[in-house]
């Protein structure tokens, strides 16, 4: 600072000290003021809005899934558009802690770095340009952080224009300004003002249009999934009702894992999750330490880093709120001794001597219970689907050997009797293993299966009761 600016700075002190205006009492007094409106202010809010309550954090329930607060969701944002970029991606901690502690370290020593004494803002225009971008870009990353990077039908589309917007805009503007005082060297400090000015104007226009294009294109597929969802009716009003449908929903979503009851320490015959080692979600260890919500948010948003998809609707998966609460209704009711569970009608009617079972009365909630979770489309299951009464008889890479009329040596009948098959090119290795994979069926199930493959496979009841044999009463 030579002597001619730190005159003029003090002549302007002066000017201001005769005006009256002094650090003590005016200033400070100004201060307390304003100081004591925001403390009322903070007071009236705590009184009449307040922040709604919480679990008390519990130090043992490991499926708990941290929230970022508000004035962190940006952050969060931008790692999850950073991530998306292949090249990027694999150095993701450049961007959890070279930027954010160069951006803090740039803040910190910004005052000792910029110590010109200039307060016109066209003297100032660079700094000032940046933190406009900067400012603009941390509230569009915070408008748009509910925003998937990929959307429900696999569209990158919003996933590519929130990384313009929030990443690439931003750096090409910062390098460009930086570059403007080389650039411009020969030009006056006015049209190096200009040129930033315009670029910053430019860049932040870019920028907001492009996420206002993001919150449409997202509202509107929001809305279109809410038309055409279907309202979802009131199945299980009972408390026995709501524990059957929770028992129905976790055979099909959950059996494969964990097993008919939660028993399951070591998952066997999932494609890429072959000899996990994981909680049984039965015991006491689970059911004691985790509460309702926190199961909740485990089945809605799934573990991702541990190969559990998610099941709600809300982030890609097929169940609703109120069927995700069924399945910890029956869980809770008939795993965990702390509830009394009420009586439950059986899977299927028992059978007399003679009877002959059918699809539609004994196989299909069977079927559901056992096996569904496993065999359906999209699961590793040699082609056998069991979805419905066409698809037993007639699917599979066995057509012709799963299941044969009256043939006791049908494939089915021998898996579920623990009997596997065995490949014949290699007969040191099974080529269908005993199912289920996680405990053995019941004998009652196995019979129920053995006499409706031995007496022809009915659909119906009426076409079972024809094979039926009515046994004689005793004289």
């Amino acid at each position: 600072m030579n002597d001619e600016t730190k005159q003029k700075i003090n002549e302007r002190y002066e000017r201001e000290l005769n005006k009256g205006e002094r650090f003590w009492p005016d200033s400070i007094f100004k201060d307390l003021i304003v100081s004591l409106g925001l403390f009322v202010l903070l007071i009236i809010l705590a009184t009449f809005v307040g922040v709604p309550a919480e679990p008390k954090a519990d130090p043992s329930d490991t499926s708990y899934l941290p929230r970022p607060e508000w004035y962190f969701l940006f952050l969060f944002k931008f790692l999850a558009i950073y991530g998306q970029i292949p090249v990027l991606g694999k150095i993701e901690w450049v961007a959890t802690v070279v930027i954010p502690g160069v951006a803090v370290g740039l803040l910190t020593l910004l005052p000792f770095i910029e110590r010109r004494p200039d307060r016109h803002y066209v003297k100032r225009i660079l700094p000032i340009s940046i933190m406009i971008i900067m400012v603009v870009g941390i509230v569009l990353l915070t408008l748009t952080s509910e925003v998937p990077t990929v959307a429900a039908d696999g569209s990158k589309l919003l996933g590519i224009l929130q990384a313009v917007s929030g990443l690439v805009i931003p750096t090409l503007a910062y390098i460009l300004l930086v570059s403007m005082p080389y650039i411009f060297k020969s030009s006056d400090r006015s049209m190096v003002a200009t040129s930033m000015g315009v670029t910053t104007g430019l860049a932040c226009v870019l920028m907001i249009v492009i996420s206002t294009v993001v919150l449409v294109l997202h509202s509107k597929s929001v809305a279109q999934e809410a038309e055409t969802a279907v309202e979802e009716p009131i199945v299980a009003t009972t408390l026995v009702d709501q524990i059957v449908a929770g028992q129905d929903l976790y055979a099909v979503n959950c059996t494969e894992c964990h097993g008919e009851d939660g028993s399951v320490a070591v998952i066997e015959g999932v494609e890429g999750l072959e000899g996990e080692e994981i909680t049984p979600i039965n015991s006491k260890d689970v059911l004691y330490t985790i509460t309702d919500s926190a199961m909740y948010e485990v089945i809605a948003y799934g573990r991702p880093n541990a190969g559990m998809t998610p099941f709600g609707k809300a982030y890609g998966g097929e169940l609703s709120k109120s069927e995700i609460d069924y399945m910890i209704t029956f869980m809770r009711y008939m795993w965990d001794d702390r509830f009394e569970a009420p009586k439950i009608k059986p899977l299927f009617p028992a059978l007399v001597d003679g009877e002959v079972p059918s699809y539609d009365v004994h196989i299909q909630p069977i079927v559901k219970r056992y096996c569904v979770s496993c065999h359906r489309a999209g699961k590793t299951n040699n082609n056998y689907l069991m979805t419905s009464y066409e698809e037993i008889l007639t699917t599979g890479d066995n057509a012709d050997k799963n299941i044969i009329p009256g043939d006791e040596t049908s494939y089915l009948l021998q898996v579920i009797q623990e009997q596997p098959i065995m490949d014949p090119e290699k007969p040191d290795e099974e080529m269908i293993r005993v199912m289920p994979l996680t405990n053995p069926l019941k004998p009652n199930v196995v019979d129920v299966f053995i006499r409706w493959i031995m007496n022809g496979m009915p659909q119906t009841a009426e076409d079972a009761a024809k094979l039926s044999v009515t046994p004689t009463p005793a004289p």
